[in-house]
């Protein structure tokens, strides 16, 4: 037999060595999940509403998950290098800046009209008898008939007293060492008293915090920085609107709705970039807290919740304008509005990163892959946010368990049944918010796609001639 030359069909060209080092060259992307492995700057990314290839869709999802769901197999482990992340069409991007921006601007005036007057000013609540001083000081020796013994800070003038303690407190332990804060109550001009008022943990806690700050700036950089100023401003929104308007007996619908969407506007697009993927995360947010505030309002006029809370009853009786009913529907919004939002950022993510791998996925196959992570996150989700609340309740839990009533009778009464309400409430909502953002997502990259690929072949004819 003569020996030919081997064409380039006659055998398979053996796939290149795993490499952790993305190229930097743009290369001619193809038209299934073998093209090219081509990353355009971020600023271009930026502008038509892009991400770029490498962002991370979920702590749990990798490259070759990916690979396997964008192409309807099995996962595998070894990664494929892809084409640019796509893009919306211009038309769609237009509809989307339609939708999201009169919401923006009815928040804007919602937060404007609804802005508390008159609400009740910081100290109106006492927690310190009438003349009292607050001190700090430090234990320094265990407890005796008379009360505990403190070093007072030379702040406050130093030298060695007795508090008085309440049995409660007493009961947990005090250490000589121990930081404390006490009232120094007069009793009469020669006379003076000096009680327990709590621990002091400022310290510890300020330690902590700034450990968790700087922790999420060293791991996720710009990222990190951006949802700790995003923390700080939704704090302050809640602190100074929404706060002081419920004081004010406003209604808790619209107090709950300016309040989140106004926080989520300035969180997602810091956090994650002024991009077409964070855009329609956030169209799946907010539809998902409409949701949720009308499941809110049904489920708080049905169970008739309002009162079964001990610390409601106080807060009525402070202030006669105070809706109850408000407090608990307002409440539950903001309870899952950390958690829906985390879900939809991910799924948005999951459908981009789908769509990179596979361009030739439709909506429905992009839905249904991106529903098969979805599934998942939902799975989790439901444990996280039920545990969340089984920590926090640990000692109520703990008394309720020896009620001699049976289980069904204990989850609907008293305490339980405000957060089992609140908890189901949230639940739902977030669990509607993952297929909604989904198919938006999936919508979003695949209307106008005529559009996409003449404007992707311009770019990658302009790349060829760059080269």
């Amino acid at each position: 037999m003569t020996d030919q030359p081997m064409r380039p069909r006659d055998y398979e060209r053996p796939e290149p060595a795993h490499s952790d080092v993305e190229p930097t060259q743009t290369q001619p992307h193809g038209t299934g999940v073998e093209g090219g492995a081509g990353r355009l700057p971020e600023g271009v990314h930026a502008v038509f509403g892009g991400v770029p290839p490498t962002a991370a869709v979920s702590p749990n999802v990798d490259a070759g998950v990916l690979d396997g769901l964008a192409n309807g197999g099995q996962a595998h482990s070894h990664s494929h290098a892809h084409g640019p992340a796509p893009r919306a069409s211009r038309g769609v991007r237009i509809v989307l800046a339609v939708l999201l921006i009169p919401m923006l601007l009815a928040s804007a005036i919602g937060m404007v009209v609804y802005w508390p007057k008159d609400p009740p000013e910081r100290g109106a609540l006492m927690t310190t008898a009438p003349g009292a001083t607050i001190m700090l000081g430090t234990v320094t020796g265990p407890l005796e008939d008379e009360g505990i013994p403190v070093r007072i800070d030379d702040e406050f003038g130093g030298g060695e007293i007795v508090i008085q303690i309440g049995g409660e407190y007493a009961s947990v332990g005090i250490d000589a060492g121990d930081r404390v804060r006490f009232q120094e109550i007069p009793v009469t001009d020669s006379d003076t008293v000096y009680v327990f008022q709590d621990f002091e943990r400022r310290a510890p806690i300020g330690i902590m915090a700034a450990g968790y700050a700087l922790l999420v700036v060293l791991v996720a950089r710009w990222r990190g920085f951006a949802s700790i100023l995003g923390l700080i401003v939704s704090f302050l929104v809640i602190v100074k609107f929404t706060l002081p308007a419920l004081w004010t007996g406003a209604d808790a619908i619209p107090i709950a709705l300016v309040t989140s969407i106004v926080v989520m506007f300035f969180v997602l697009y810091v956090a994650h970039g002024f991009t077409t993927r964070t855009s329609t995360a956030l169209l799946g947010t907010i539809i998902g807290l409409a949701v949720t505030v009308l499941l809110a309002a049904w489920a708080v006029e049905s169970t008739n919740i309002v009162m079964l809370d001990d610390y409601l009853v106080q807060l009525n009786m402070l202030d006669e304008r105070v809706s109850v009913r408000s407090i608990v529907l307002c409440g539950m919004v903001l309870a899952g509005l950390g958690v829906l939002n985390d879900v939809t950022i991910t799924q948005a993510s999951a459908v981009w990163e789908l769509k990179t791998v596979n361009p030739q996925l439709g909506v429905w196959e992009l839905f249904s892959r991106g529903m098969r992570i979805g599934r998942d996150h939902i799975a989790s989700t439901v444990y996280t946010i039920t545990f969340a609340y089984l920590g926090a309740a640990l000692p109520m839990l703990m008394l309720v368990s020896l009620i001699d009533q049976g289980l069904w009778f204990t989850l609907t009464s008293g305490e339980i049944a405000v957060e089992v309400v609140r908890t189901l409430i949230g639940s739902i909502g977030l669990v509607l918010a993952i297929p909604i953002t989904t198919f938006l997502g999936a919508l979003v990259l695949t209307l106008g796609r005529q559009e996409n690929a003449a404007a992707e072949e311009e770019e990658r004819a302009e790349a060829a001639h760059a080269a």
